[in-house]
């Protein structure tokens, strides 16, 4: 995977190598600009429509609110170079003054709409993003990391004090359809709670990415590259890391909020460091390197999250053993690999990888069904033993006493393994064969 990295960055290189001419803006590119966005709202319009179930609509609703929260976590990350382990204290912030505001509007019968309500998740996060920002930005790297690591402690042990504010174990309920009700809409239905979150979803995409086009997200980007260059040209890169860190810390709060709406309850989980990983994974899987890469890895993981906990106890497992091929084979994530066909698919040579990849998918998935096979039998027969050794597995009943099961697994790994070490020479060199006619095209 590193050489097909590797060959792809050099085929690439052929549209950055030629002559660049200044043109004026066209109403095409323009057009073009515009499209994915417009694409995007048709999707989000749409999708209730397609898939219509109750579960279905829980999903999307849970894709909406982790994809504003990876984008938050990517401006971090991705534009800005800091990794985070505490992103979730702002998330979970902004749903608890969230969810308290929706009780006090909800008591007083206040004229506020639930539509307005993930902008006091916007203040919550944006005002304790500053207070605990002054403090973490000062340094990068892994002085920064370890500070969100202590902070997170700090609020989620906190959170274990403060029953008043915080609930206790139990969290702090509340009922949105008590709320204001606009062109007759209670958001008692799952649909309704839907469009709202898919609406603040959309438009917190459309301004993160605005914030990415701006001055201000170049010189983000400066500061994760060469933070002393930035500082010889007469800006400050703690400041940059400041502003950056508080929009950041906002967009959490407002996805906290939409998790406070959907769910109606809100408790000491929303801080904690599970959360924090769940959505570095999202924005690692993803790829940090391209705006779509958190989208990416925020629909995939929900995906997983939902399922494969339906499927097997061990689901987390799988997430970390995703997460460390992400990182070891294809450190662009998802976004990476397949944004870098790109220029192969604009010059019509794409078609040359198709046999080549192929013949490398078939021993991939035997290689994959024998890793699956050896841990959920290992898991059966370590800590299940007490509810017997027989088990099913890809609709195969089997017994995990017996050797027969533990050889044909261990087989279709190592066999797998092999076959696909074998086969991966034939894909390096499709790659850097259809590279070599994009660049002579």
């Amino acid at each position: 995977m590193t050489d097909l990295a590797e060959g792809a960055s050099a085929g690439s290189d052929w549209a950055s190598s030629r002559p660049v001419r200044a043109v004026q803006p066209r109403s095409g590119s323009r057009l073009g600009a515009v499209a994915p966005w417009l694409a995007a709202s048709a999707i989000l319009v749409a999708a209730p429509h397609v898939f219509t179930s109750g579960a279905s609509l829980t999903m999307m609703s849970l894709m909406g609110i982790m994809v504003v929260f990876a984008l938050s976590y990517n401006m971090l990350l991705g534009q800005t170079g800091l990794l985070s382990f505490g992103h979730a204290v702002y998330y979970g912030l902004g749903a608890f003054f969230t969810v308290h505001a929706m009780n006090v509007v909800a008591a007083a019968r206040l004229p506020v709409p639930l539509v307005a309500m993930p902008l006091v998740g916007a203040v919550a996060g944006l005002a304790f993003g500053f207070l605990f920002g002054t403090v973490s930005t000062r340094r990068a790297g892994t002085v920064f990391a370890m500070i969100s690591l202590g902070l997170a402690e700090l609020v989620t042990s906190g959170s274990h004090i403060l029953h008043s504010f915080f609930g206790g174990e139990e969290g702090v309920t509340t009922n949105r359809t008590k709320m204001l009700r606009l062109f007759d809409l209670s958001f008692g239905p799952q649909i309704q709670v839907y469009y709202l979150i898919a609406g603040w979803c959309l438009v917190c995409a459309l301004l993160m990415y605005g914030i990415t086009r701006t001055p201000l997200g170049r010189l983000c980007n400066a500061v994760r590259e060469n933070p002393e260059r930035v500082e010889f040209i007469g800006y400050e890169p703690q400041l940059v890391r400041l502003v950056a860190f508080c929009l950041s810390a906002l967009f959490a709060g407002v996805a906290g909020a939409l998790a406070a709406i959907n769910f109606e309850i809100v408790n000491s989980s929303y801080l904690g460091l599970q959360q924090s990983g769940v959505v570095l994974l999202a924005a690692f899987i993803g790829g940090i390197g391209h705006f779509v890469g958190p989208v990416i890895g925020a629909v995939l993981v929900t995906i997983l999250q939902v399922s494969l906990s339906d499927l097997t106890e061990v689901w987390q497992l799988y997430f970390g053993l995703l997460f460390i091929a992400i990182v070891m084979f294809a450190p662009g994530g998802i976004a990476g690999l397949a944004l870098m066909h790109g220029p192969l698919i604009r010059r019509g040579t794409a078609h040359r990888l198709v046999p080549a990849y192929a013949l490398a998918l078939a021993p991939t998935l035997v290689m994959l069904a024998g890793l699956v096979a050896l841990i959920e039998m290992s898991f059966r027969a370590l800590v299940k033993a007490g509810e017997g050794t027989s088990m099913t597995l890809f609709g195969f009943g089997l017994d995990v006493a017996t050797p027969l099961p533990w050889i044909v697994a261990a087989a279709a790994f190592l066999g797998g393994l092999l076959a696909v070490r074998a086969a991966w020479p034939r894909v390096t060199a499709a790659w850097h064969a259809a590279s070599l006619a994009a660049r002579e095209g």
